[in-house]
């Protein structure tokens, strides 16, 4: 599926910080001799290397709901990384945005693959008869836990 990527403005102005527990929240049996120091957190300096680089984006479809993206969440993109073998990449293909694992295991070749995570879709051949741009290599995903 295509258009998989819906693009949303970087707006980026004074530093926000929020509350931050360095010593991590243990997810099996809490321990009440462990203490927690607060400290704080400024998520535009933690989730964004390359300010000028980076976009976000919101994902659409399911072809990399088995790699964990799920419809709705929100993506930062950095579009100075180059992009390796086994990266998630926004890629421009046929017309459209889409979010795939990028094979370059033939590249020798002259292919690249996106590969998708869900068996319902097949893997898009990038040759160099097929023109395909990779606008970026994902960095982080941001994904709601809980259901409104």
């Amino acid at each position: 599926m295509m258009n998989e990527v819906q693009f949303l403005t970087v707006e980026i102005g004074e530093s926000v910080t929020l509350p931050y527990y360095p010593e991590g929240i243990r997810a099996g049996f809490p321990s009440p001799a462990t203490d927690y120091e607060e400290e704080s957190i400024d998520l535009n300096r933690e989730l964004i290397r390359h300010r000028e680089a980076t976009f976000f984006a919101r994902v659409k479809g399911d072809s990399m709901i088995d790699a964990g993206y799920m419809p709705g969440d929100l993506l930062v993109v950095d579009k100075s990384l180059d992009p390796k073998d086994g990266d998630v990449v926004v890629a421009y293909v046929d017309g459209g945005f889409t979010i795939k694992e990028l094979d370059l295991s033939q590249r020798d070749k002259g292919i690249v693959w996106l590969v998708p995570h869900n068996e319902a879709y097949q893997r898009i051949k990038i040759s160099e008869e097929q023109m395909g741009v990779i606008w970026g290599v994902v960095t982080y995903c941001i994904h709601k836990s809980f259901k409104k």
